[in-house]
């Protein structure tokens, strides 16, 4: 079974580029160089500089042995919290941001939702000395106020979008509609494995070097360089496909992706695309997102504004259908409950995205023997706004669960 791209920028069923003719000059300038630069030993050597000296890598792979007793196995957590600007997103800005360069563009644009991978690229954009302008949802701009000061501290125009329900889905409509006004000097540094070929492959080979590193950390952690389980959030899916990237062919390791079902499956409030989305194009590329009978967008819904997006990355939507990537969901209290459970067990604040992976660990049957990775995608300091809300809202009721 081939789980990677084809040379047509299809996974399976899914991929490809939709896009308007105004973009086809960039996509293909895009398409016929990612590999080549990308590959070259200058790229490598320079994007391996930035990773270690200035983002951090490797991110450790700490054994949560309170949280271990509690679910009776061994779990490990990825964290990539501790990267610089305290998520996974550092990883891929910094490689487009040298992709960027290298084809000759002066000005970033990108979206965001959860505000991390906006201040990540305003973070290389500030590196590098290039123009950087965010586009992010108005409702996100609100429940993210922390990101959206540390964007424009580092420089960044943060354009708030009033459109749809001012989230994710709508920050990517009003990036990609810049784009097309100005092809010549603009790149699109995209967030996530979503948008249309060769963006997924390109953010995935990028988020790669977290399961790189899980190979040879692992091996020193327990002896081989292979876990029983991996288990990532997924919005659009950048930390799950760059964690699942080099163990895709190794079946002896379970992937499972746990996505945002918001209020509960069926209430119409979810972001659980997988259980309730149908294959269909969304931001340049064929995949599974949800929409109506009509093939209108039905509007995501989560508590995680970084999981609050309608669709998923195309080589994901592979993935769950070829069953090679188990999906579970989680809802906004069981990921509140699982954060303040890894509060309290490990003294680790986690993001609400990386939470919703948290709190699979109480949807599956493990051994006491079995290597369990978590990846801790975020840090949860932008989150402190909801957590201080729940615990307010709990007092007056009954006491956070953390046994559960």
């Amino acid at each position: 079974m081939r789980y990677n791209v084809d040379g047509k920028g299809f996974y399976g069923e899914f991929g490809g580029a939709f896009i308007p003719e105004m973009l086809y000059a960039n996509i293909r300038e895009l398409q016929e160089n990612y590999l080549r630069i990308i590959e070259s030993e200058d790229f490598r050597k320079e994007f391996k500089y930035f990773l270690k000296n200035y983002a951090g890598r490797p991110s450790p792979l700490y054994f949560a042995r309170r949280l271990s007793e509690h679910y009776g196995t061994q779990i490990y957590l990825k964290r990539e919290d501790l990267n610089h600007t305290g998520a996974h997103k550092i990883n891929n800005t910094i490689g487009q941001i040298l992709i960027a360069k290298r084809l000759g563009k002066t000005r970033i644009i990108a979206e965001t939702g959860a505000g991390q991978h906006g201040v990540a690229t305003a973070t290389v954009c500030a590196l590098m000395g290039l123009k950087c302008v965010v586009y992010m949802g108005k409702l996100d701009v609100e429940r993210q106020a922390p990101n959206v000061l540390r964007m424009r501290m580092l420089g960044a125009e943060v354009i708030p979008v009033e459109s749809g329900n001012m989230t994710l889905k709508d920050a990517t409509n009003e990036a990609i509609r810049d784009w097309i006004s100005n092809p010549a000097d603009t790149y699109y540094l995209i967030g996530s494995v979503v948008g249309p070929h060769p963006y997924p492959d390109l953010v995935s080979r990028l988020q790669s070097v977290i399961s790189e590193e899980l190979i040879f950390q692992l091996q020193e952690h327990v002896g081989r360089n292979y876990p029983d389980f991996i288990i990532a959030c997924v919005g659009g899916g950048s930390n799950a496909a760059g964690s699942f990237y080099h163990y895709l062919d190794n079946h002896d390791v379970k992937l499972v992706a746990v996505e945002a079902a918001g209020k509960g499956i069926g209430t119409g409030m979810t972001a659980a695309t997988i259980t309730e989305g149908t294959p269909g194009i969304i931001h340049g590329s064929r995949t599974i997102l949800m929409q109506n009978d009509d093939g209108q967008i039905t509007e995501p819904y989560s508590i995680s504004a970084g999981l609050d997006y309608p669709g998923i990355g195309p080589q994901l939507a592979w993935l769950g259908k070829t069953g090679r990537v188990k999906f579970e969901y989680a809802t906004d209290d069981e990921a509140l409950e699982a954060a303040f459970r890894l509060m309290r067990f490990e003294g680790i604040i986690p993001a609400l995205e990386p939470a919703h992976a948290l709190a699979a660990l109480g949807k599956i049957k493990f051994s006491e023997n079995d290597i369990v990775v978590v990846i801790l995608s975020g840090r949860g300091d932008k989150d402190m706004a909801s957590y201080i809300k729940y615990l307010e809202n709990r007092s007056c009721k009954t006491p956070v669960n953390i046994n559960m």
